[in-house]
């Protein structure tokens, strides 16, 4: 009788159609690098809708979105029809985009960077993330880690790459050929992504007889998880991490510049080796909740990070620009480690079997997160500069703005803290 081809499947493939994919869908982090081509070809339109920065916003939002609605549709068809059609509507927004932009029309690129590519980028971030869960049972967090940390790594490879393409052919051509270059690639992840057959397990592996009491048996559906508490604890947490980050990220090329004197070039190289430990931390920490516990990893992130955002404005008053690095670093792990840890801290909480779903549904913390964190910082900070007498040093108009964010961090501990498994019904 002739084994299912299933059954002797290699698990190790799937983390790579993983990073295949999100190495693709995370370049959308490097989209800044966009902006100033893309608005130097349209320098007459309305700021409410000049096209570098609404696609951006406009694809995190749809990327949450896409992710929450199409959840269960991921679950019933599977992660291959997820990942296939991940890769024709990133890609084919990518091109409507170009196609917008060598016309010049700004909606066209607003339809296909933001709303396509967004729609794109959300299913292709949940489809890989339930699989690995189920292939890989006994290293949860490791898993999910390598998958993500592609997210992050493909923001640093972009960020080179577009400003070395637009440098060659413009940025329109550029625009266009990625969509095309980053479909081959999700197509390619895509033929490798599958489920694991109905009860497997690892060769070798058995179960913990004592098991921890933050992991249940059950698998639940998605529409049980959301009538949980902890659904909305973890979708909290969740926002709390990512508001502190990106909030951060946002800001982080003028807060060098303001509070250090900073070049825009010797920020711009920080910013670039940010990415990095964004990716690095990722794999690290949903690593190392695999031994320490999702709960306490969390734990971990928001009190590191209290310390952290209000040790910033001392350290930009002292000029200790290293330790401020160092600080900096260190927020960026535990900002891409938490990404990385919720889908494990679900999976933990709800079961693996419906996770997909349920990560789909808190994921719009994330867009949630990227209207507030951005909100919080630049307006409180140019409320401060606004205040400052003319040729005034701007060192200080950050500390409102990071104590704000520190005092969320410390809603975040709590959340984290109150955090019990469900209960049997």
């Amino acid at each position: 009788m002739t084994r299912s081809p299933d059954t002797t499947f290699n698990r190790w493939l799937i983390p790579i159609a993983a990073v295949a994919i999100h190495i693709c869908i995370g370049s959308v982090y490097a989209w800044s690098t966009f902006n100033r081509p893309i608005k130097a070809l349209f320098p007459d339109d309305p700021a409410w809708f000049s096209p570098p920065y609404t696609t951006f916003s406009t694809a995190l939002v749809l990327l949450g979105l896409s992710a929450a609605f199409a959840g269960p549709w991921v679950e019933r068809k599977g992660p291959r029809a997820a990942a296939t059609a991940a890769a024709i509507l990133f890609g084919s927004g990518l091109i409507l985009g170009g196609l917008g932009l060598a016309l010049k029309m700004s909606w066209l690129v607003f339809l296909g960077m933001g709303v396509v590519g967004g729609m794109g980028c959300g299913l292709g971030y949940i489809a890989p993330v339930s699989t690995l869960v189920k292939w890989f049972p006994d290293r949860r967090g490791m898993a999910t880690g390598m998958a993500i940390m592609g997210f992050g790594g493909g923001a640093f490879l972009a960020g080179y790459l577009n400003v070395w393409l637009i440098a060659q052919v413009g940025v329109a051509k550029t625009v266009m050929g990625l969509g095309a270059i980053y479909f081959v690639i999700m197509m390619a992840g895509a033929r490798l992504i599958r489920r694991p057959p109905t009860g497997w397990k690892p060769e070798g592996w058995v179960p913990k007889a004592t098991t921890n009491p933050m992991i249940t048996k059950r698998n639940m559906t998605r529409n049980h998880a959301i009538g949980t508490i902890q659904f909305y604890l973890l979708w909290g947490i969740l926002f709390i991490n990512v508001t502190a980050g990106i909030g951060i990220l946002a800001q982080a090329s003028p807060m060098m510049q303001d509070m250090f004197r900073k070049t825009a070039a010797e920020a711009a190289a920080v910013v670039s080796i940010i990415s990095l430990f964004n990716a690095g931390g990722r794999f690290f920490w949903a690593s190392a909740s695999d031994f320490l516990g999702r709960r306490n990893t969390y734990l971990v992130f928001f009190a590191a990070q209290f310390g952290l955002f209000l040790l910033i404005p001392g350290l930009a008053a002292q000029g200790a620009w290293g330790v401020f690095e160092a600080a900096l670093f260190v927020v960026f792990t535990m900002y891409g480690g938490g990404f990385a840890t919720i889908p494990a801290f679900l999976a933990d909480m709800f079961g693996p079997e419906n996770v997909g779903a349920i990560h789909g549904a808190v994921l719009t913390a994330w867009s949630a997160a990227a209207i507030t964190g951005p909100l919080i910082i630049t307006e409180l900070s140019a409320r401060a500069k606004a205040g400052l007498a003319p040729g005034a040093s701007r060192i200080h108009i950050y500390d409102q703005p990071l104590q704000v964010l520190a005092a969320l961090l410390v809603v975040g501990l709590v959340l984290t803290a109150l955090v019990r498994p469900v209960r049997d019904n």
